[in-house]
């Protein structure tokens, strides 16, 4: 394994901060949240066609640039750094992947040029609060309970006169009040011999209603979903077992986001070591006194560290190897962590502005409780890597 970063990456990495620094400060981040896409879209038209990001990983048959999953962690470790609210980890990270692996040629040639000019923003709908479950982060149902199990709840889908339809609620959806393609995760096929597909939906169907949610974490849009006999597009091939699909989605999914997550403890770190530099108490720096000192670089080696982590499963996301399949979660489990504890610290060294909400502090605490009630919690991101690498089972069961 070769750890450096070529050239094009580290080109990928300064041209994305320079312009998030631009477009992306305080005053431009509040205004994006607050308007009812809950993002920038000028922003994001300038991402996809200055830099191509929606289509990093996507193949240059599709209109991609032809890079890999590492290529598309080191994007999100910039827009994390600048909590840059853009459709990037519904689009790029959850929706075209599976467009990519399961879709059909027709599917794949009509949707992903568009989702890579940004033409097209997608999101994944998985009912309840499963989406981590179904990526087999937090566990690994092989039956697709989550998606409702052929009982009452969740999304089912039957066939109707020339085509599909569904009919359900799904209530955490990221960037589902705003994406223009919808993919709904469904049960189809009664009670007894019920099984999990998924489906594409047009954001203007008939029979779909959204309205955003209030989240904890502004900067990660989420929409609820109602969906009253909406046509729909099946997927793929009905013989296609979405519910892997899903599960190898789970490994491009952790990488990125524990990239992200470590994105965003760099930064509220860097800000804090600053503003210690700055304060003074007692005629002297605070950043000068030994606890504070200690704090920081604990909290320093604690980022470090994740970021490897994240940038490990990045490469095992993209060169998968045999044991590197706990890579994922374990660097998302460390990477949640460090972001906890980086934004936790800048709120308190920063005094009394650090709990105001004028600060930009609170932002980074909310992204780090927001991502691990998503994707988490801590523990069992740990307890699937530990069951998946069989940590617990005696020799020679």
């Amino acid at each position: 394994m070769d750890a450096r970063f070529t050239d094009e990456q580290d080109e990928i990495r300064r041209t994305l901060r320079d312009l998030l620094d631009k477009r992306c400060g305080p005053q431009e981040l509040r205004a994006a949240v607050d308007t009812p896409a809950g993002h920038d879209r000028a922003l994001w038209t300038a991402l996809a066609g200055h830099l191509g990001l929606p289509g990093l990983a996507l193949p240059e048959t599709c209109g991609g640039v032809g890079g890999t999953v590492t290529e598309l962690a080191l994007a999100c470790e910039e827009t994390g750094r600048a909590l840059a609210p853009t459709p990037l980890l519904a689009t790029a990270v959850l929706a075209a992947p599976l467009l990519l692996a399961l879709g059909t040629g027709a599917q794949r040639a009509g949707l992903l040029p568009r989702i890579a000019s940004g033409g097209l923003t997608a999101a994944l709908a998985v009912p309840g609060p499963a989406l981590a479950t179904a990526l087999a982060l937090t566990g690994h149902d092989r039956r697709g309970q989550w998606a409702g199990g052929g009982r009452a709840g969740g999304v089912q889908a039957r066939r109707a006169e020339g085509g599909w339809q569904v009919y359900g609620q799904v209530d955490q959806v990221l960037d589902g009040h705003s994406a223009e393609l919808l993919l709904v995760a469904a049960h189809t096929g009664g009670f007894a011999r019920s099984r999990v597909l998924l489906f594409l939906v047009r954001g203007d169907a008939p029979g779909l209603t959204r309205v955003r949610q209030t989240t904890l974490d502004a900067t990660r849009p989420q929409g609820r979903i109602q969906l009253r006999d909406t046509p729909a597009e099946l997927l793929g091939e009905e013989a296609a077992d979405a519910l892997a699909g899903l599960a190898r989605l789970g490994d491009t999914a952790a990488a990125c986001l524990a990239a992200e997550a470590v994105g965003a403890a760099a930064r509220v770190l860097e800000r804090t070591v600053e503003y210690v530099g700055q304060r003074e108490q007692f005629g002297r720096p605070v950043g000068s006194f030994q606890a504070v000192k200690h704090r920081l670089a604990d909290a320093y080696v604690q980022v470090q560290a994740a970021r490897s982590a994240a940038y490990y499963a990045a490469w095992a996301a993209a060169a998968p190897a045999p044991g590197a399949e706990t890579a994922g979660p374990l660097a998302l489990a460390q990477a949640l962590e460090a972001l906890r504890r980086a934004a936790a610290e800048g709120v308190q060294l920063h005094g009394g502005i650090g709990f105001t909400w004028e600060h930009e502090a609170h932002l980074y605490f909310k992204r780090a409780a927001g991502d691990e009630l998503l994707f988490g919690p801590v523990h069992r991101l740990r307890a699937q890597a530990a069951d998946a690498a069989h940590v617990f089972e005696e020799a020679g069961t």
